[in-house]
């Protein structure tokens, strides 16, 4: 779900060098927040992701929101 060259142009844009076993470290994490952030949606009942629903993606109660 990444594009990979915009991680490595990230990284190479702050003088750091990154390895394919690290990207695809990072590939798999966002999976796994991906996943998660669906899962909350469909327990919270939100049918479509929005800039007011986006909370409920995060596991974030919207009145702690500063």
């Amino acid at each position: 779900m990444i594009i990979v060259t915009k991680v490595k142009k990230k990284f190479h844009d702050n003088g750091l060098q990154i390895t394919t076993t690290a990207i695809n470290m990072i590939r798999d994490d966002f999976n796994r927040k991906l996943d998660r952030m669906i899962n909350r949606c469909k327990d919270g009942n939100v049918k479509r992701l929005t800039d007011k629903t986006y909370h409920i993606s995060l596991g974030v109660l919207k009145d702690l929101i500063l």
